[in-house]
């Protein structure tokens, strides 16, 4: 209908002023005080509605009306329509075109079909109907996008009713929006490999690239050119045989799929799960199963299947093979070797070959072991150890004679220790015989050196004197008495008998004293 609606006995007048009295479309206008235009479309109408002058006597107003605005009958199509949907499942295949599947589509349509250039507007046109998330063509077996969801589930201990936050990891596959989920007690930098090692088990390979946000367990640089990545993240997709690829920083279509998947796990997942309670990770995940295998194998509501038949068809046969061996997840850090040809890590110390004594190296740390690296190559590896203050020593790295540098040898210690007093030289050399290896022992003496740039030699000597007194033959006992001021105290009255701390392992502490 017109926009400017005429009471029903002027379009009466319109009719009969043109069939009756054959008048022009200028005159009915004049006639009836209305624009050409509104005479030309309410003719028109009349013709669309098969309408006949005269107009049968029992057609009242409102029927009149009705047959007006009752739109035509649509024409049968001369083109046959191409099924946009397949066509837009089918480019996400490898190589595919739609100079290809132009030509499949001609081949069905028996001469009515739509020439190649036609073909790509009329496709533009259907996917700008689609989600904003869903334009992108993503090819099969390409990425893997990953991210945590913004809801978190309670978990509730069962013996202190103590309430922590589970989170929800979310991968999906780019091509057929197949999607994984499962909960973490946080989001470090385990928690994110180790969930997408699981991801990739749950689709049974390994895509080109693995596209997760940006986050600080794994990105050390946001930057949108040339991201950095830590070096477990690297070394995590060197085995796995992908590239680990941030999406850029503030721009959220580059992981749409997943910014999608989230909110589909939200909804169809987590709010199932809202009026359950959870007493530990492994009860949440086992309930995550069965409505993750539902939400795959629901259907589509623009696209043909589901997401496990698009994730079979398309996917599944793109993806590259997992490793056979399973990956050792590690951090790495990076240590100074002290001059006792040993790193600290923790509260235990390991060695490395002794001519790497003032380097800067890499460790590398798994659950069971301690890989020290210095230059991009291996020089030591040690079991990670079990107690406190444990020094972990291989013979090949220490140097002859137990000699790590000709600046710090047992005998030089012990004549500083001389220097300053009989006790104090007594006590290095029961510090350096009590280890298996003296060198062992030279941060303590270290320790004792720097007790002599801060308190006076006297009250050294007298505090080292009292700490053999008590059998204390440690760095921590020395420094304990002179901060308490107790060198300035008698001796107390104790058994003189010398304690021996020597045993078959160790040499006595004139082993080191100079032979005249």
């Amino acid at each position: 209908m017109p926009k400017e609606k005429l009471p029903m006995r002027k379009i009466r007048d319109v009719l009969r002023y043109r069939h009756n009295a054959g008048l022009s479309l200028d005159a009915i206008a004049r006639a009836l005080k209305i624009s050409k235009g509104v005479v030309a479309k309410y003719l028109r109408l009349a013709d669309d509605a098969g309408l006949k002058w005269p107009l049968p006597d029992d057609l009242d107003d409102q029927s009149l009306e009705r047959m007006l605005r009752s739109p035509a009958p649509l024409k049968p199509p001369t083109y046959v329509r191409p099924d946009f949907a397949h066509v837009h499942q089918e480019m996400k295949r490898g190589g595919m075109t739609l100079q290809l599947l132009w030509d499949e589509y001609r081949s069905g349509a028996e001469g009515r079909c739509y020439q190649y250039t036609s073909f790509c507007t009329h496709y533009r046109d259907w996917t700008q109907k689609l989600q904003l998330s869903m334009r992108q063509v993503h090819l099969a077996g390409e990425k893997l996008f990953a991210d945590y969801a913004g809801q978190t589930v309670p978990i509730v201990d069962h013996r202190t009713g103590e309430i922590s936050a589970a989170s929800i990891f979310v991968a999906t596959l780019g091509a057929s929006n197949y999607t994984f989920a499962c909960a973490t007690l946080g989001q470090t930098k385990h928690d994110w490999l180790q969930s997408i090692e699981k991801a990739l088990q749950f689709i049974g390979g390994v895509t080109a690239m693995i596209v997760p946000d940006n986050p600080k367990a794994m990105v050390t640089v946001a930057c949108p050119f040339e991201p950095g990545i830590n070096r477990s993240a690297v070394e995590f997709a060197d085995h796995f045989g992908t590239v680990i690829l941030p999406a850029r920083p503030g721009r959220p279509k580059d992981k749409a799929k997943v910014e999608n998947a989230v909110l589909v796990v939200e909804r169809w997942i987590l709010a199932r799960l809202r009026n359950r309670t959870f007493f530990n990770l492994h009860e949440l995940n086992e309930a995550i199963v069965p409505l993750l295998d539902d939400l795959n194998s629901r259907s589509f509501k623009k696209l043909p299947g589901c997401r496990k038949d698009a994730y079979l068809s398309l996917d599944k046969p793109a993806l590259k093979p997992l490793p056979s061996e399973p990956y050792d997840h590690a951090d790495w850090e990076q240590a100074k070797v002290n001059i006792d040809y040993h790193v600290a890590f923790g509260d235990a110390y390991y060695s490395v070959p002794h001519q790497l004594v003032g380097q800067k190296v890499d460790l590398r740390v798994s659950a069971g072991t301690i890989e020290i690296f210095a230059r991009g190559k291996r020089v030591a590896s040690h079991m990670r150890a079990t107690a406190r203050g444990v020094f972990k020593t291989l013979p090949e790295h220490m140097p002859a004679a137990h000699r790590s540098h000709a600046e710090w040898s047992p005998q030089k210690l012990i004549h500083w220790g001389n220097t300053i007093g009989p006790s104090t030289g007594r006590l290095i050399s029961e510090i350096l015989t009590r280890n298996k290896h003296p060198e062992q022992g030279y941060r303590t003496c270290l320790g004792l050196k720097g007790l002599a740039r801060k308190y006076p030699s006297n009250r050294l000597e007298a505090a080292c004197a009292r700490a053999l007194k008590i059998g204390g033959v440690r760095y921590s006992t020395v420094n304990n008495i002179l901060k308490a001021g107790l060198d300035q105290q008698p001796l107390p009255e104790m058994d003189d008998k010398v304690i021996s701390l020597n045993h078959a392992n160790i040499r006595g502490s004139g082993y080191y004293q100079k032979k005249s």
